[in-house]
């Protein structure tokens, strides 16, 4: 069976021009080429700001660029029907597409409500200050759209907190008051005493009427964009019994319905064992731990110990579910999470998650395309960001389609040079390959790759190297490298 890849196909800057679907649909053949099986797209739903919107301000998620709602009727993106058309594009080239979805929290109401809140404290969630009324954005009854596809009305009922006091021109966090509790709702992460709250006007999954109108959007969404799973946005804010009913629903309807989960807590791992010992292990999350250690490898040089890079990591202990990255639109430069992995390390980042037997691998936009944008920094000043593309992740993309089979045997036993080898396997022909990686100085690592390759001829397949390698007659051999770099050695054509 070949390699899975995924690939989220964005970042957060990408221009507000209406392109992507249709750039995705040009791309498809390449991608598909590289060994590409999967593509992360961003959210398709409409956001409160229309085409200024990325879709995690979620407004109106039966809207996919159909309606003219919020100023427009396509989306950053471009248009329902050229999101579909790139679906069927990436299906035709072999490639399946997992959808955004941000189930979270709802924003861009189209009409105020006088609510009964309480005051939250920020710092705390569950001391709860004082009650009062506000004028709260909570009712959404999609006038653009006119009951098409679904005439459910969202309002207050259908929300457990506000962050806005329209009347009093006051943000905060306000505890809604109805009948599905006082307090919020049960969630894994315990960050400022409850962390069910994130932001705009966040979801009541205790309302049986909510729960039921999301399940009856996810099967609709499964009918007319045949996708294969989903991202699930902010998951650390939501009641996980929600999650379980929605992902077991999905799965009635689609049996083979892929998961994966936005947990970003990099330096919590136990945290999020916990929350996919909750959800008794019905999605994959994102591996932030490995991220970080990514990050911190790429600050440190050669400080920084790689024989434990992939210590204390979703990899290490729950490797079946956790989905490998460098980078995502989150971390890069301007973002609030901003950790981006230096550009030397990538290379080295990128070879540990796609040339290993663990993990399901998502290469990040700008790391295979670059990508050029202006945008804020934490001061409010504005910046221009130039993203590199990553030296070489063409060529360890193909490695992982064509070499990246058969055991794995580790030499993790040096703080600045480590590698593996892969044996191959008889059902991919001319597989196997020999992986190292310094951080120090120009280096060699002598590894087993296999008796049944004795004599034969060895190059690096990046090209950084130039010696030719000849395995010994007892599969071993001394495969080099340059410092802070990495090779790849293959069997010669």
């Amino acid at each position: 069976m070949a390699n899975g890849t995924m690939m989220q196909f964005f970042h957060w800057y990408y221009p507000a021009d209406g392109s992507l679907w249709k750039h995705t649909k040009q791309k498809a053949q390449e991608l598909a080429d590289l060994g590409i099986t999967a593509l992360w797209l961003p959210p398709a739903t409409k956001g409160k700001d229309g085409l200024h919107s990325g879709g995690y301000d979620a407004y109106d998620l039966y809207d996919l660029g159909e309606f003219d709602q919020k100023g427009s009727v396509g989306t950053k993106y471009g248009t329902r029907e050229e999101y579909a058309a790139a679906i069927q594009a990436l299906k035709d080239k072999g490639m399946v597409t997992y959808a955004d979805m941000v189930l979270n929290h709802k924003a861009g109401a189209d009409e105020i409500e006088r609510i009964p809140v309480i005051r939250v404290d920020p710092e705390n969630r569950n001391h709860f200050i004082e009650p009062l009324e506000i004028d709260a954005h909570t009712l959404f009854t999609f006038p653009g759209r006119k009951g098409k596809y679904s005439s459910f009305v969202w309002d207050y009922r259908c929300f457990s907190g506000v962050d806005c006091a329209a009347d009093l021109n006051e943000s905060g966090i306000y505890k809604i008051r109805n009948e599905y509790g006082q307090g919020w709702e049960d969630v894994v992460a315990n960050e400022n005493g409850n962390f069910d709250f994130l932001m705009f006007a966040d979801i009541e999954f205790r309302n049986p009427s909510v729960r039921e109108e999301l399940k009856r959007w996810g099967k609709w969404y499964l009918e007319v964009a045949p996708i294969a799973g989903v991202r699930l946005d902010a998951v650390k804010h939501m009641e996980p019994g929600f999650i379980a009913e929605w992902l077991d629903y999905m799965r009635t309807v689609k049996p083979e319905f892929f998961a994966v989960g936005e947990y970003w807590a990099p330096e919590d791992l136990p945290i999020m064992v916990r929350f996919l010992e909750v959800l008794e292990e019905r999605m994959s999350l994102f591996d932030a731990p490995l991220h970080n250690n990514f990050f911190q490898a790429s600050i440190k040089g050669k400080g920084y110990d790689l024989s434990e890079i992939l210590k204390n990591t979703l990899l290490e202990v729950k490797p079946r579910y956790a989905v490998t990255l460098v980078d995502n639109h989150d971390t890069q430069p301007l973002q609030t999470l901003e950790t981006p992995v230096g550009d030397w390390f990538k290379p080295l980042a990128y070879a540990l998650i796609l040339l290993r037997e663990a993990g399901y691998p998502c290469i990040f936009y700008p790391d295979l395309f670059g990508a050029h944008y202006v945008g804020k920094d934490k001061d409010g000043k504005e910046q221009e960001v130039w993203l590199k593309q990553c030296p070489h992740l063409d060529k360890l993309l193909l490695a992982r389609k064509q070499f990246a089979y058969g055991l794995q045997r580790d030499y993790f036993d040096a703080p600045n040079c480590i590698g593996w080898t892969r044996e191959g396997s008889e059902e991919q022909p001319q597989s196997g390959c020999a992986v190292v990686l310094s951080n120090g100085d120009a280096s060699a690592k002598r590894m087993e790759i296999g008796k049944g390759r004795a004599g034969k001829t060895f190059v690096d397949y990046l090209g950084i190297r130039p010696e030719e390698i000849t395995i010994g007659p007892d599969g071993w051999a001394d495969f080099f490298v340059n410092g802070g770099s990495c090779s790849v050695w293959v069997e010669k054509a």
